[in-house]
């Protein structure tokens, strides 16, 4: 349980500095290359595509270490 607790807080602090330090990278969390972006006259619909993809290889990766002992 602490392990998982010392993770989960990790990966808090983690997604606040992305999100702190988000323009001053060279890519924009959620604004990925193939990330599906339709805007219409009044309307705009985005679907995150690569931005889930990449959270979900990241998210198996993390708890692949942690369920690995």
């Amino acid at each position: 349980m602490g392990r998982l607790l010392i993770a989960a807080g990790l990966l808090l602090v983690g997604i606040g500095l992305l999100l702190v330090l988000g323009d001053k990278l060279p890519f924009r969390i959620g604004r990925l290359p193939g990330d599906i972006v339709y805007k219409g006259k009044n309307t705009t619909f985005y679907f995150p595509l690569m931005t889930g993809m990449l959270l979900s290889v990241l998210l198996s990766v993390a708890m692949w270490l942690i369920g690995r002992r």
